[in-house]
């Protein structure tokens, strides 16, 4: 472990007005560490990131393939070689999506949320979660009973923090007045957010963490890799279009977006940085974003994204730039 020079390169954020801190660049295991994955690589990529300085190591009960796998490769390598850190690392997980055949797995109810983070900490062969989140908005189950869950995950001692993902600014509103009333430690939005997708600004939640002292840690700031530049000059045959992704279809990558993309591309380069790293730099030019999270499939990226750490913020005025790119408005 190269902890000599961990915590002198990475830079951390609050977490809205908690006492937490996140590096600004997270990992996440959404890809790439399931049952078919090369498990060499998956801790090649853990010993990158934890030896400059990213701390935080983001899962869900279901990700893989298959659903929990990423889970137990992960708590594999922390009894392998991070035992010794664990007081070092921000792990998260979640539990919303299906997880398990029957009605009990699924969604938001007591029964559900608890019983996926039992599971969790055992394929971990962890004792708690630093922050455990509700996955996704449920429309049938009543919110006051979901908060009474995540009440009592805290209070039995197998989560720090609670979060929520995939939420809108008016159900945050909701449920962050019934987190207050029993005082549980809500800290945290996990959303997608990039240049291309402003849905947390369109539905409030951004204007609402940043109201209510809550942070947001964003998940795809690549837009499934699209703003990687990697399907600028058409679509590899490894590419995650085509089948391997759910989330990611040809006609995604449209001419239009391809215009946009090749201005990105350049306005990047004037900047002294890949298509990428201006993608990541621009999600981190709000204070109300936490972290950024990342996926990757070899140490390598990783590396390359760590560079956008002691560069230049983007200004207000590269920031204004972006917006006419994206609107068309850029001659």
């Amino acid at each position: 472990m190269n902890s000599g020079k961990r915590y002198e390169t990475m830079k951390y954020r609050r977490v809205g007005k908690s006492g937490l801190l996140l590096p600004e660049i997270s990992l996440g295991l959404w890809h790439n560490f399931g049952t078919y994955d090369n498990y060499s690589n998956m801790k090649k990529m853990c010993h990158v990131a934890f030896d400059n300085g990213i701390t935080h190591f983001d899962l869900a009960n279901n990700y893989g393939p298959e659903p929990g796998s990423a889970e137990r490769n992960f708590g594999k390598i922390l009894r392998e070689d991070f035992r010794n850190y664990r007081d070092e690392m921000i792990i998260s997980t979640k539990a919303g999506y299906d997880m398990w055949p029957g009605p009990y797995g699924d969604f938001g109810s007591r029964k559900y949320l608890i019983a996926s983070l039992d599971q969790s900490l055992k394929r971990m062969g962890i004792e708690y979660v630093d922050i455990f989140y509700h996955h996704r908005m449920d429309p049938d189950t009543p919110l006051e009973e979901t908060v009474g869950a995540l009440d009592q995950i805290v209070r039995s001692g197998k989560a720090l923090y609670i979060g929520i993902s995939n939420y809108d600014g008016e159900t945050l509103t909701r449920i962050k007045a019934l987190f207050d009333e029993v005082h549980v430690p809500f800290i945290i939005n996990q959303n997608r957010y990039n240049i291309f997708d402003r849905t947390i600004e369109n539905n409030g939640l951004k204007k609402v963490s940043a109201r209510e002292g809550k942070g947001i840690i964003a998940f795809s700031p690549l837009d499934q890799g699209i703003l990687s530049g990697r399907y600028m000059n058409g679509i590899p045959k490894d590419s995650r279009v085509g089948g391997r992704s759910v989330f990611l279809h040809e006609n995604d990558i449209t001419e239009e977006k391809l215009s946009k993309l090749e201005k990105l591309q350049a306005f990047a380069k004037r900047r002294g940085q890949s298509l990428s790293q201006l993608a990541l730099s621009w999600v981190l030019k709000d204070d109300v974003v936490s972290s950024v999270l990342i996926g990757a499939s070899k140490p390598e990226q990783i590396l390359e994204n760590l560079k956008i750490i002691d560069r230049k913020p983007i200004s207000e005025a590269e920031a204004e730039y972006i917006e006419l790119i994206v609107n068309d408005k850029e001659d």
